[in-house]
Order: structure tokens, then sequence, then C-alpha cells
């Protein structure tokens, strides 16, 4: 029979399917066991309204036969085959889909049957790792059968055949091997057993497939078993079937236990640590999916650098399509890891790579909800994990706030726990606001590197004494968080060491002032004495039992100014100090009285306060010899 031409737009077409749309060459298989899972649906549909059919939904397969000596492969299926006009149609037209035709005049209220392939091009892939490509088909229905084979771009043919039974039968000579490429791993069967278990565990067909395997020789009839001689071994083959069929997150929910959730999680992502919660999801309406998503107990080693690669698993009806779908999850949620199984998303061509669509958008927006629940929902009763959690991934919900300009803060900002230094643990917002005193105002924070260290802020006692509570905030990305939400509750952040803490009464202010124009000359003698080391000196009603105390001036404090140093140590910016002072502290009336008597006595007062200062500030004294000696010269 005269070869035919591709009836395509052009040669030039079906040599970009083969060698540029498929980004893997592995994924032939996964195409051609998804054709053959088609052909089986129509047939199993068929059998639901034609009892001639003859089949159970038990009695389909899917086979793979691996021929080493003559390098073929072939996948082979039961379902409705091919007549003559329909190979043409289908395999001699690129882009010409009869699943998708089948789908289309399928009756709408119709769900027992669904179709993966939508766009006729899988099949196509085979051409990435064969030289020729035979079809043998027959149609349910009828008697001839019909042979389609093709080696390529320059054409194909179509002859009858003989073939007893009705299914089709795809078999791949493969190409040759290269100093490039090995084809032949396609024929090793523990290769062919990770791609079906990869991209096509959960076919609803079994995936059957004749493996070879060793046993024990048993011990010959009437001869005793001899414990003294090595036991012997031989080889068999048997077939077997290599997909699990029916995956857990399609079962309903009362039919999974807690222990199969954990199961699947393990096998599937490898943590032998049992997740803190799983989230099972079935969704119909403007886009139809399910899921099933884990929340792990403790953070990946490479989870907070540039190497982590975050995404869900995206599955088509079964099918795996992607392995890390990274639209699927923001990233303020990449700790989560799980599946999403859809047969609505519109996937192009190559079923690797998605359209950036309606469906993916819903389907993301819809789990970030269903996340933000779950967790919610542990952060009120199991109290325990949810802690587990946060001291995992607390930190990348930090950064979620602090990005994007805040973008998402009204969506994390319940998520978030802070230390209490009142409670002495970790709280939520909504508790901190819920427990304020009716007298306060605002909510209280500190920024530094301990809670040790916070507990010595000069500010921090006198919120103590009044008894308001302040979140005491110890990593780096915290600071950013009260200036990102500003409000919580209708109620300001105000830092302990950058903002007025609007603690003092009419009388106390007025006292401050008066206290302020008492001390001018007093405070331009700090500055002066200090040589540059604080733009100013003044008057803190807040300090407390403590003489002195820094701020800095300018709106950004010191701990900003140490992670900026951190990060970017060449574009860091220094922050300018002011010294605060107590003027009813004993020390600093000794000072007063000192600029008047001795001033180069009340120089060393003031340089030893300053230092001080930044002691408490957890901030490095710039010279500790000289302030050394500076304290020993007094002690003298």
């Amino acid at each position: 029979m005269a070869k035919k031409q591709f009836k395509a737009e052009s040669k030039r077409l079906l040599d970009l399917m083969i060698n540029s749309i498929y980004t893997h060459q592995e994924i032939f298989l996964r195409e051609l066991i998804s054709n053959a899972s088609d052909a089986i649906d129509k047939l199993a549909y068929l059998a639901l309204t034609d009892q001639k059919v003859g089949m159970n939904r038990e009695d389909f397969a899917i086979d793979i036969r691996v021929d080493k000596k003559l390098g073929l492969l072939t996948v082979s299926d039961n379902g409705i085959g091919m007549s003559q006009e329909e190979m043409e149609q289908n395999l001699g037209t690129i882009a010409k889909s009869g699943s998708y035709q089948f789908k289309k005049e399928l009756d709408k209220d119709q769900t027992d049957v669904d179709i993966i392939g939508q766009f006729g091009v899988g099949f196509y892939s085979a051409f990435m790792v064969a030289d020729t490509v035979t079809v043998l088909s027959r149609k349910y229905g009828e008697d001839e059968a019909h042979m389609w084979q093709s080696s390529g771009t320059d054409g194909y043919t179509v002859t009858p055949c003989e073939k007893t039974t009705v299914g089709t039968d795809v078999i791949l000579k493969l190409k040759a091997d290269t100093d490039d490429e090995k084809y032949s791993r396609f024929l090793e069967q523990f290769e062919l057993q990770n791609l079906v278990k990869k991209y096509s565990d959960y076919i609803r067909y079994p995936i059957r497939m004749e493996m070879e395997k060793s046993r024990r020789k048993p011990t010959p009839e009437g001869e005793e078993e001899d414990k003294d001689k090595a036991p012997e071994y031989e080889t068999y083959t048997e077939i077997e079937t290599l997909n699990s069929m029916v995956p857990v997150w399609q079962k309903p929910k009362k039919d999974v236990t807690d222990e199969e959730y954990e199961r699947f999680y393990r096998d599937k992502f490898y943590d032998f640590e049992k997740p803190l919660a799983h989230i099972a999801i079935s969704v119909e309406g403007a886009v139809t999916y399910k899921a099933l998503l884990y929340i792990p107990a403790k953070a990946p080693y490479d989870f907070y650098t540039k190497d982590f690669k975050k995404g869900l698993q995206l599955y088509s009806s079964g099918v795996m399509i992607m392995d890390r779908c990274e639209d699927l999850i923001p990233d303020h949620f990449r700790f989560v890891r799980g599946v999403v199984d859809t047969a609505d998303l519109s996937l192009n061509i190559s079923r690797e790579m998605l359209q950036h669509n309606r469906q993916l958008t819903i389907i993301s927006n819809n789990l970030e909800k269903k996340i933000k629940a779950e967790l919610l929902e542990m952060q009120k009763d199991r109290r325990k994990d949810y802690e587990t959690f946060f001291a995992a991934f607390g930190r990348q919900i930090k950064f979620g706030i602090a990005s994007d300009y805040g973008m998402h803060k009204d969506l994390l900002q319940d998520l978030l726990l802070f230390y209490s230094a009142k409670e002495k643990k970790q709280i939520t917002l909504k508790e901190y606001v819920d427990a304020m005193p009716e007298a306060q105002k605002h909510i209280y924070y500190a920024a530094g590197e301990s809670v040790g260290r916070l507990e010595q802020l000069p500010q921090y006692q006198r919120l103590s004494d009044k008894g308001f509570d302040v979140l005491f905030m110890t990593e780096d990305v915290d600071e950013f968080i009260p200036r990102t939400l500003m409000t919580y509750a209708e109620k300001d952040f105000r830092n302990l060491a950058t903002d007025d803490l609007d603690l003092s009464s009419d009388e106390e202010k007025k006292a401050a002032e008066a206290a302020a124009a008492e001390w001018k000359d007093g405070l331009e003698f700090l500055k002066t004495s200090l040589d540059g080391r604080i733009v100013r000196a003044e008057v803190s009603p807040d300090l407390g039992s403590h003489p002195v105390c820094l701020i800095p001036e300018g709106g950004m404090s010191f701990e900003m100014e140490k992670y900026f140093q951190r990060v970017n140590p060449e574009m860091a910016m220094k922050v300018d100090k002011v010294l605060q002072i107590n003027p009813e502290h004993p020390v600093l009336k000794k000072l007063r009285t000192l600029i008047t008597e001795d001033p180069d006595q009340a120089k060393r007062y003031a340089q030893i306060l300053y230092a001080q200062a930044l002691i408490l500030a957890d901030l490095p004294i710039e010279d500790a010899s000289a302030y050394t000696d500076l304290i020993c010269g007094m002690m003298a």
C-alpha cells in the first residue's frame, strides 16, 4: 500500500512535536498508557448500555511487553479499538483527538467515564524514543483489524492485519543507543516499573507486566534439607500489576483511616515523621477537583534556601502532569505538600506545561482558604501541634506578611505567634488584644536577639509596672511585621525602642517638659562630651528605675540596622543614636552637679552612662579597652 502523508499542517509540526514540545523522553509511556486508558473507558461506557459487550470493569487491563532481543516495547489494551477510518483520522492527523470528540458526545450527566487525552498529540511523543511505531487495532463490533505504521515525518501506511482480540497494540521499535542517549533503558523492567509508578499509578485499570523474580529453590520431594549447604536460587517470571489504581484522595473521607492517610504521605513524600495535619478536599462547581494536602511537622533541610522548590503534584484524572506545580500554592504556604487531581484544567498540547488560566487560579485561591482554615482550627483545638508547626514554618508566614507590600497581611495575621512577656508563652495577636486592660491603648512590642535581653529594656519595666503586656520578637524578620500590619483590631503597634509609648498623664508630661527645660544645658553637655556618638540627648519619662537608654533616630531601629548589616554589609546604613535620660535617677542628679563643679569628671560620667546604654540596647561598645580604662580610673 502506498505511503500516505500526514494531514497536519506540515511535517515541520510533527518534527516540533517530537523534538521540542516534550522536554522529558520518559513521558512517552505516560501518554501511551493514558491513550490506552481512554480506549478502555470508551468500551466500558458502551458496556453500560450494550449488554453484547459482555465485559465487566474487572475484565479490562493494560499490558506492557518487552522484547530486548528485537528492541521492541509494546503497550496493549482491550479497549474500544479503532477502525481504518479512525486510524486515518486519529493517527494520521496531528491534534485530531478521538478522545476529545468522544467526551463532547457524552451525556453531560454521565460522570462514570473520565477521558484523559483531549488533544491527540501525546501519541507522537513515542517518536522521541522510537524509530518506528506500529499500531495494531481491531474495533469492537468489527471483524477486520488494521495496522498503522510510521517512521516519523516521511508519512505512514494503513493495511489490513490479523488480530484475534478487540483493542489496540502500540509497538515501538526503540532507537539505537548513542553516546548521549540510552534508549534501551526503556526495555528494563525496573525503569518501566518506576515510570508507571511515577506517572500512571492511579490509572483506574491494572497496568500489567511480566516481571522477572528470584526465589529459593525448594528441596526435592523425599529429600531432607541440608542446613549446612548454601541455599540455591532460581529465576522465574510472573505477571504483576504495577499500579495501585485507586488513589487515596479519590476515596470518600469516611472510607479512609488516619493511618492510611499517613501511610500515603510517608510513601509519596519520603517523610518518615507523621504530618501534623491532612486536608482532604472534594470540590464541585466552577472547577471540579479533589486534593489531599499535608502540613509537615518539620521543615526540610533546604526549606529556607533558594534551592527549595515548592509546589503540589498535579494530576489529570489520575495521570500525573507535574511533580511540582508552583502555581497551585502561594509562597506563604510553600511548606504544604500534597496532590491535586482535576480534569477541568486546560492543559496545553504536551500536558507538561499548564496554561495560566482561570481554572488554575480558582483552585489555588480555594486551596489557600482551606489551608488557612485548617491552621486556625489546629491553633484553636491542638495548640501544641500548632506551636510545633509555627516553630518550623512561622518564619515563612512572617515573610508572607512582609512581602509584596503587605498584600497578604489580612489573610495571614491571625496565624502569627509571638512571645508574651506577661504570659511567658507564645500567643496570637487576638489573644493579646483580648487580654488588654481597659486603660491600654496600644499593642506594645520589642525586637531583639533574645527574651532575656528584651526583659532588661528600661521601657519594659514601666509597662510591666502598669500591667501592660509586651510582645517580644526575636527573629530578624519580626520587626517588619508590625510595620507592615500597622494596626490589629484597630489598635496600633508601638515599638518600645523607637515610639512614644503614650504612658504619661498630663501632669507627667508637664513635669517632663519642666525637667527638659531645667536640663537644657546638661543635655547639650552630654552631646558635646560624647563627641558625635549621639545626635542629641533628651529627657524621657519612660525609663522606670534606669538612668539612661539609647533609642534610634529616624524610624529605623537598631535591630533593623543589624539585619541589613548581615544581609548586605556594603549597603547597610548606620542608625543615629539618641541618648535618653531619667532626670530623677540619683546618678543623673549627681551628674548635673558635676557639670558645674567638675566638668572633667562629669564627662567621664557621661561616657560611662553612654556605655551602659549601649549594653542595654544590645549594641557593642565601640572601644572596650578605653571603657575598661575609664572604669578602672574611676575606681582608683
